[in-house]
């Protein structure tokens, strides 16, 4: 009985956990994880329950993934359901296997017994997530009696783990990277176990360096660092003694800083001392206890303040905040615009380069020009997607023909971006810069409908290119729009098959929790989005505007009547 009671408190409290807590769906793919930082020294949480003598072979399977969600060192109960060999020769380092909660286990023959579940994703050793295809997970058992009681003689090393138990056991995390203008921090997803490890765990993470997607893309001050003791923690401040490769600039150390200060602020160390060698670092300008503060200029999620909302109506390019046209020609709707952007400058927050497409029958034109001025055409083609801006660059970003990915720098000359890869997973219906211009969003037409992709920016010497493009959602179909809601997280509207109607949702630039967003107050479904850092996502619904303010969608103008507006935008 006390077997079943601890057992019924562990669903209980798993139960509680995903209640408040939205992960990707049962159904949506695989995932595999690994051990992401040491385990504490102490146990946390709900332990398991060691074997029960006369338990059946599915009986001791289940009692064994149980078990690997333990936080014990070594996982010493899990080793009990394996018999004496395989007991020592186990590995539960060898990664993290995620599968949904409601998997089934069955005999196929006399001391085998098969495990299938969804397969939600996999997170490696550095704690890097990535999502699955979908596809259903299984696993073969081999058990044997010959102790006088059933037990597992040939587990695969890593962890086996049920999702609700791993959301219970690990922390989603940033370790911050620096784009290449060195301007901005960029978001690096880890997954952590829980306790007083995480810190440590975190700037070595940090040191060993990005994750694979995002490598080419940024730059790590860290690289070359060492780290020469435990990172200590008193209350919210954390301690961080380094050991730098001689000749380390004072650039190199604001950078390393920026990285360390922004990381460790995701874990509510509010401030760190960062030393050299035991002693302060010296960094003019700076104090000896730094905080996000003291980095604030690379904050991943600054909005310039002039960047408020732009939408058009009938070709007119107008104003979120009051409804009133943009100055200059575009306001009049000169150009007929069908979609735009526009580029903030990352120094002073002013309004600069302009980009629109106008569509007159089989020919569209990509015009350019500075904002409130005249625009001229730089490009044609037979189509163009809404163009896109990042917070890094005075340059805009569009796919012609969808397939040819383009960006027109502040000069105006248009020039080609690599994306081999892109074409060949199909046609691009929309493509969206992250705030920091490290990652690129992408929409892909398929024959099951749009499909949601991310890949990273590289650029090396005059060559820009789009790389490691993976699907962040792959459960999810009929992708018709993508935002960035913050430089880590995506907003999108997609096609809901239950429902039959597009909803907004968001998801981690990663794949991680898929969570749907409300449609409360929306006349309709939505079929267009803005959305960027510090600012509220705005949608077009029936033609008109609607902005997501306390957890419903309202007017673009409070109290007032639905504004109509079409292809909503933010500038960075």
């Amino acid at each position: 009985m006390r077997a079943v009671v601890a057992v019924l408190l562990a669903v209980l409290l798993a139960t509680a956990v995903l209640a408040g807590c939205s992960t990707v769906p049962e159904n949506s793919p695989t995932v595999q994880i690994t051990q992401l930082a040491d385990p504490p020294d102490a146990p946390v949480g709900i332990e398991p329950i060691p074997p029960e003598a006369g338990a059946t072979p599915e009986e001791v399977v289940r009692g064994f993934i149980d078990a690997s969600a333990s936080t014990a060192r070594n996982h010493p109960v899990a080793r009990q359901f394996l018999a004496a060999d395989a007991a020592t020769s186990w590995s539960d380092s060898g990664g993290v296997t995620v599968i949904g909660a409601s998997y089934s286990t069955r005999q196929t023959a006399h001391g085998t017994v098969e495990l299938s579940a969804p397969l939600v994703g996999t997170v490696d050793e550095r704690g890097v997530f990535t999502v699955g295809d979908g596809a259903l997970f299984t696993r073969a058992f081999t058990l044997s009696d010959d102790s006088g009681e059933w037990q597992v003689i040939d587990p695969q090393d890593g962890l086996l783990m049920l999702q609700p138990d791993f959301v219970r056991t690990y922390d989603a995390v940033n370790a911050y990277f620096l784009d290449p203008t060195r301007t901005r921090v960029v978001p690096d997803p880890r997954y952590l176990v829980s306790g007083e490890a995480q810190p440590n765990a975190l700037v070595e993470r940090l040191i060993a360096g990005p994750s694979t997607a995002i490598a080419a893309g940024v730059v790590n001050a860290l690289a070359k660092v060492q780290l020469r003791s435990t990172v200590s923690v008193a209350g919210t401040t954390a301690r961080v003694d380094l050991t730098f490769p001689e000749g380390t600039t004072d650039a190199a150390l604001s950078g390393l800083s920026a990285q360390v200060v922004w990381s460790l602020d995701a874990l509510d160390l509010r401030s760190v001392e960062v030393l050299r060698d035991g002693q302060p670092l010296g960094l003019p300008g700076v104090p000896a206890i730094q905080s996000v503060d003291d980095w604030a200029a690379l904050d991943p999620d600054a909005a310039p303040a002039d960047a408020v909302g732009h939408y058009l109506v009938d070709g007119a390019l107008h104003r979120a905040t009051d409804g009133a046209p943009a100055p200059g020609p575009a306001g009049t709707g000169a150009y007929g615009l069908s979609s735009a952007a526009i580029s903030a400058d990352r120094r002073t927050g002013a309004l600069g380069l302009t980009a629109g497409v106008s569509v007159a029958g089989p020919t569209a034109s990509l015009l350019a020009g500075p904002y409130g001025g005249e625009l001229a055409p730089v490009l044609t083609g037979g189509s163009f997607t809404a163009p896109t801006t990042a917070g890094t660059r005075s340059e805009v970003w569009t796919v012609r023909n969808g397939t040819d990915v383009v960006r027109v720098p502040a000069s105006g000359t248009p020039q080609p971006v690599n994306a081999a890869t892109l074409a060949g997973l199909g046609r691009t219906s929309t493509l969206q810069l992250s705030p920091d211009g490290v990652r690129a969003a992408v929409v892909v037409e398929t024959p099951q409908g749009g499909q949601l992709y991310v890949g990273t920016v590289v650029r090396a010497d005059d060559t820009v290119s789009v790389r490691d493009l993976r699907s962040v959602a792959p459960s999810v179909r009929q992708v018709v729009d993508v935002g960035w809601r913050n430089s880590g997280l995506l907003m999108l509207l997609a096609g809901d098959p239950s429902a039959q109607r597009t909803e907004p949702y968001t998801v981690r630039v990663d794949g991680w929790d898929l969570t749907t967003v409300t449609m409360a107050g929306l006349p309709g479904q939505p079929t267009a989005l803005a959305a960027t850092p510090s600012r509220q996502p705005l949608v077009t619904a029936d033609g008109t505007l609607w902005m997501l303010s306390g957890g419903n969608w309202v007017t673009l103008l409070r109290g007032e009547q639905p504004v109509a507006g079409t292809a909503p935008f933010y500038p960075l």
